[in-house]
């Protein structure tokens, strides 16, 4: 019997799959030597290898001064590459990505963009020690007098709530202010909350676990209630980039109430962040850290397309990797040569000297037929694509004829194409039809 909630049927979940789904990490041994097949990569052992040497650099906050250049033919991992190393540096490392051509907007300066996106790739770990009281709620009444039209008809003045724990009960009278909270988190006695001393915020966790029968289906998350006393000192790691302090300081604060929020709406176009908000904010962070209260993190930032950068971007690039809180630059280009944009000057991958002399460089190689077909083999089981040997050929000829990412693009196309005519796997016709459908632009 199928089994049904509310009016329709439970439906198969489909997650979203992006280009570079497949990429978890380098794919390297324990002695950072490339595995040929590993971590959605097949090949580029040299690039891979070298691209290791790189996150431990980072690691180690050894890459002051250099940059990193991954040159190469367009679909032969550039950008693959960049993503394994930031999932080789974990979670905690900031990892920003733009392109070379998002520089140029009508409304910020150049280098504008390239601060703001530095400031996204240096990170900020910030621990606080704050005072809270935790537990189930035994009880909340809320005391008043009959003046204002709130709660039905009645003026907040006063708040009280009694919070339980396992070892004892503690009763707490919160602020008027707080009644909104309280209404926003929809509390009622059985709740488990959490409210913070010194921002006098309150946050509803789930329902006491003594509850939990209340219901023979229901989306309710069920707590225990919780151990020790109900005031508690919590420790806890605040991770932000440069970018959010930048962002939180230059919000302008005219409340949070409805009116203020449609007239924020209004204000769509794009502002500068000043140069002297950020010197305060950066006074502010180093003031942190010498105090042992917060730490810095540099980050990645990756610049796709470098090539499309100016002399003046170039310059600034070139100042930056001085700074001793720069991120990682890592930065990609598909030029052999090209002209210095700004300039008219022809240049080795279309760069100034000056930045080039900064560069580790890391080559790429076009994929040979076999590599083809291992990569193609690999993004079929990330999509969840089966398909016959004849089909899977058909696609290496497409690849070596246009290029692997056309082939690889042309795989869901094939896999609609079969499901329509009731095929379970794709085969060499279907990936005919999917080619005439879509053929390529250029070529």
């Amino acid at each position: 019997m199928e089994e049904r909630t509310g009016t329709g049927a439970q439906k198969k979940q489909h997650s979203r799959t992006c280009a570079h789904s497949h990429i978890t990490g380098l794919g390297l041994d324990k002695e950072c030597a490339a595995i040929k097949t590993k971590d959605g990569f097949f090949g580029q052992e040299n690039a891979r290898e070298a691209a290791g040497v790189i996150v431990a650099l980072t690691k180690k906050q050894k890459m002051a001064g250099k940059a990193v250049l991954l040159a190469g033919p367009s679909g032969t991992g550039k950008t693959a590459l960049a993503l394994g190393m930031a999932r080789e540096l974990g979670e905690r490392i900031p990892f920003c990505v733009l392109a070379g051509s998002e520089v140029y907007s009508a409304e910020v300066k150049k280098t504008e963009i390239l601060v703001e996106n530095m400031r996204k790739a240096i990170g900020l770990k910030i621990k606080t020690v704050s005072t809270v009281y935790e537990g189930e709620v035994a009880s909340l009444v809320f005391n008043g007098s009959p003046k204002a039209f709130t709660d039905g008809g009645k003026k907040i003045t006063e708040i009280n709530v009694e919070l339980k724990c396992q070892k004892g009960k503690k009763s707490l009278r919160l602020d008027p202010s707080m009644y909104g909270n309280i209404l926003s988190e929809r509390v009622r006695t059985g709740d488990i909350v959490t409210i913070d001393a010194t921002s006098g915020s309150l946050k509803r966790l789930g329902r006491s676990e003594t509850f939990s029968a209340e219901h023979d289906i229901e989306s309710e998350i069920y707590l225990p209630v919780p151990k020790g006393d109900v005031k508690k000192v919590k420790e806890t790691v605040h991770q932000i980039t440069l970018h959010d302090l930048d962002s939180a300081h230059a919000c302008p604060k005219d409340g949070q109430d409805a009116i203020a929020l449609i007239n924020r709406l209004g204000k769509t176009k794009k502002t500068e962040i000043t140069e002297k908000l950020r010197n305060k904010v950066n006074a502010s962070v180093t003031d942190l850290v010498l105090k042992g209260a917060a730490e810095i993190i540099p980050g990645v930032l990756f610049i796709d397309e470098v090539h499309m950068l100016d002399a003046d971007c170039f310059a600034f690039l070139n100042r930056a990797l001085e700074m001793p809180t720069a991120p990682t630059f890592v930065l990609a280009t598909n030029k052999k040569e090209g002209v210095v944009r700004g300039t008219g000057i022809r240049n080795t991958l279309g760069i100034s000297n000056d930045l080039l002399d900064r560069f580790l460089i890391i080559q790429t190689q076009q994929y040979g037929k076999e590599d083809i077909k291992a990569v193609l083999v690999i993004r079929a089981r990330t999509e969840n694509i089966s398909m016959e040997e004849g089909a899977l050929e058909a696609l290496v000829e497409i690849a070596e004829r246009t290029s692997l990412r056309h082939a690889m693009h042309l795989m869901a196309p094939a896999e609609i194409c079969a499901k329509s005519g009731g095929f379970e796997k794709i085969e060499a016709a279907h990936i005919k039809e999917a080619e005439e459908l879509f053929c390529p632009v250029r070529r």
